[in-house]
């Protein structure tokens, strides 16, 4: 294998896509969802689609009681997760524009009431800022039956590809 290790991470391949640190943050802070990679019960992979909200080095999600997801990250708490944002499929050069950030790390069940708490106040923020205060009624309301997991980042890697609308064959955005 001919490829760099960054710690026990490998190092992006490709050097001209590599995105800085700071970049890859911004978009972890305005993606919308992100895709939750796990080692499933029975060492079949299993991933989906989660909403998140990043603080600092940690990335919090909320989730039922129970399920295939509680399940998986008691067998295995190492974890991925990756977020895609502004794709764009440029057909005449078979390729496709993209930002992501990829993040290994660490994920637990938040078992204290005040940082469940801090991180649904987080999540009610970032998605429904306007409603701020019916979002307090439905925390409360829900808190006993809504588990809050904490992601804590290991690593982080952003990547871009981006092709010039005049190279795609496109006219620029007006």
């Amino acid at each position: 294998m001919n490829s760099v290790m960054i710690g026990k991470f490998r190092a992006i391949r490709r050097k001209d896509r590599v995105w800085d640190e700071a970049a890859a943050r911004e978009l972890l802070d305005r993606g919308e969802y992100g895709f939750l990679a796990m080692c499933g019960v029975g060492a079949y992979g299993y991933g989906l689609p989660m909403s998140y909200v990043a603080d600092g080095d940690r990335i919090y999600f909320h989730c039922a009681p129970e399920g295939e997801k509680l399940d998986a990250i008691r067998e295995n708490d190492r974890v991925s997760f990756c977020v895609v944002d502004r794709t764009r499929v440029i057909p005449r050069q078979f390729s496709t524009a993209y930002e992501s950030v990829h993040l290994f790390g660490r994920i637990v069940v938040v078992g204290a009431d005040e940082e469940r708490l801090h991180a649904l106040r987080l999540l009610i923020r970032k998605y429904s800022p306007e409603y701020a205060e019916i979002g307090e009624k439905y925390i409360a309301a829900s808190f006993r039956r809504t588990v809050v997991l904490r992601f804590d980042i290991e690593h982080l890697a952003g990547k871009c590809k981006r092709i010039p609308p005049d190279a795609a064959g496109m006219r620029p955005l007006e």
